[in-house]
């Protein structure tokens, strides 16, 4: 049996679903893209290539192994999108959740079923159908569960909106001993610079207390606020709408001390390094193109 143990974003890694960029399916057309920036890449004609998308991705497998963190691969699945395995699915203490993801997206849980199928079925929860979720607005952190949201009436004309009211209820039912805490995001289906696709796209708790941060990712001023006074003024590393972009929050933590980082993302690294951190530094602009990076494309199952 595969055992699961994820309370927070920062503790010892030791296993990890690590998406795939193989069989990539090609350049998309404009109205299959899931975010306005992918959107962008295509018409531009500057959208990743499936090699260059690999060789990234081998790049952090290869971190992974430095640290002796175990990786699973998803299955392929011939010309598919399989990079980003947060989306499909996030492990809560012992709890494996099936997210309720776009209904074009199915097939990418399907390939993760050998990791599935080593976890005891009792852990493994679907949530009802009126739940839409995805991994990248999930975040544990110790007592609190963190949920990026949006609950506008519109939410339904955002491809964007991917976490609902439903999904934040139900997991506050599924966890009656955490704090869930919800916050409302800036969506857009044509504008990536104000677009804060996930939580993780605009916010990430590193470290033991720190946290990276962009306000205008956030709808309610006082729910950015919260966190800045939770982490603290001088624990939280301010990041601009350029940064935000390019996706300087969707750093991933091996433990307290190690991050893996992009390496373009200068004025972070430098503020980590100044922290203490060790800062593995990959090359990941190619998979910033649509609209996700290193958290988004790990699914963590067991931390110390």
């Amino acid at each position: 049996m595969l055992k699961l143990n994820i309370k927070n974003e920062t503790s010892r890694l030791r296993s990890v679903i690590l998406g795939t960029a193989v069989s990539n399916g090609g350049i998309p057309k404009v109205e299959d893209c899931y975010d306005p920036k992918s959107i962008e890449h295509v018409l531009a004609g500057t959208y990743p290539k499936e090699e260059s998308m690999v060789a990234e991705m081998e790049a952090v497998a290869k971190v992974f192994k430095k640290y002796d963190v175990q990786v699973f691969r998803p299955d392929i699945i011939e010309d598919y999108n399989q990079i980003f395995s947060r989306d499909i699915a996030f492990v809560i203490d012992d709890i494996f959740i099936e997210a309720n993801i776009l209904p074009d997206r199915e097939k990418e849980y399907k390939a993760i079923d050998k990791v599935i199928s080593q976890i005891d079925p009792q852990k493994v929860v679907v949530l009802p159908e009126e739940c839409h979720v995805e991994g990248g607005d999930v975040m544990p952190w110790n007592d609190y569960i963190f949920i990026g949201t949006y609950s506008g009436s519109d939410y339904a004309d955002y491809i964007t909106a991917r976490t609902n009211t439903d999904a934040v209820i139900a997991i506050q039912e599924l966890f009656p001993n955490k704090i869930v805490k919800s916050f409302e995001l800036r969506k857009s289906n044509t504008d990536a610079k104000e677009n804060a696709l996930h939580l993780d796209c605009c916010f990430q708790p590193i470290g033991k207390d720190k946290a990276i941060l962009h306000k205008n990712g956030f709808l309610i001023e006082r729910e950015y606020e919260w966190l800045l006074n939770y982490f603290g003024k001088e624990n939280v590393f301010e990041i601009t709408k350029e940064e935000m972009y390019a996706m300087n929050s969707n750093v991933f933590s091996i433990s307290e001390d190690v991050i893996i980082s992009e390496k373009n993302f200068t004025r972070l690294n430098k503020w980590l390094k100044e922290k203490g951190f060790t800062v593995e530094e990959v090359s990941y602009s190619e998979i910033a193109k649509q609209e996700g990076l290193l958290r988004c494309s790990t699914l963590p199952l067991y931390r110390d």
